[in-house]
């Protein structure tokens, strides 16, 4: 089923906006060029409305915000909502700042994003409107394990019905909910957490997932996730005793490029609640 969502992508080659973490915004681009998609970043506020414009879908991260992208990326937001354009909110670090926090309650509020995708701290800080996590890691005490996963799963139901919205939870395990249904997906390597932006990468390749598959958000984003993860597995096993953490990420970005809905169909683990 989720091979269908891999082919729309590769069929429709949807146009993505990013207003994007800078430490990772090459990264972005180049994982919606390998998922079929193509990448436009705008983030100045008299560029950004017209950029959203003239694309299909749009993504926000807020991992390295300044006073000139946090207007852009709510003018944006309306904008495309406006337009019926499906919007991923990445809500990296809420809860280490106020202005991180504050700026991910005002999105989630004003955008009403179609997506949000975070580690569980995150989200977490989004429910209680407060919150700590250690950078844009999630705290311990908030790790998805097997113990920890009924709670997990009927918190993110809970806040997705709040919110309207599908919400996806990443981390060892992921948690993939529109509030009714939840796709639990355990794709992935431990060593997707050595480099840095695989969470960014993963919004990116969510956006054009759910744009190109409008209908669909939920199994769309669970898609995503499951490429994604499944990818980091496909690259570890291409590792050799001389590659490290930067091979590494430009290997998952070739397995996105090599990835095929066959291949995302018999690899993707997941159980739907």
């Amino acid at each position: 089923m989720l091979g269908h969502y891999l082919e729309q992508v590769r069929q429709r080659h949807p146009l993505i906006h990013n207003i994007t973490n800078y430490v990772t915004v090459n990264d972005c681009a180049n994982i919606l060029l390998a998922c079929g998609g193509s990448p436009i970043m705008a983030d100045d506020p008299e560029d950004a409305v017209e950029i959203t414009a003239i694309c299909g879908g749009l993504n926000l991260n807020i991992g390295t915000l300044n006073q000139r992208t946090i207007p852009a990326m709510l003018a944006a937001g309306k904008r495309a909502r406006e337009l019926g354009h499906p919007v991923v909110l990445d809500p990296v670090g809420a809860g280490a700042s106020r202005l991180r926090t504050e700026t991910a309650l005002r999105l989630t509020e004003e955008v009403g994003p179609t997506v949000i995708r975070g580690n569980i701290s995150e989200i977490k800080t989004l429910a209680s409107g407060t919150g700590t996590t250690r950078g844009v890691d999630a705290d311990v005490a908030d790790q998805v394990t097997e113990e920890t996963l009924d709670g997990a799963v009927a918190f993110a139901k809970a806040f997705a019905q709040r919110v309207g919205a599908v919400v996806a939870i990443t981390g060892a395990i992921d948690i993939v909910t529109d509030g009714a249904r939840a796709f639990c997906i355990r794709n992935g390597h431990p060593m997707m957490s050595a480099i840095t932006g695989s969470g960014c990468q993963l919004s990116a390749l969510t956006a054009a997932f759910v744009t190109a598959n409008p209908h669909d958000p939920l199994e769309a984003t669970a898609a995503a996730v499951c490429a994604m993860g499944l990818c980091g597995e496909i690259a570890h096993r291409r590792l050799t005793d001389r590659d490290g953490n930067a091979s590494y990420r430009n290997y998952i970005i070739d397995a996105m490029y090599r990835l095929t809905p066959t291949v995302l169909e018999e690899g993707a683990k997941y159980a739907v609640r």
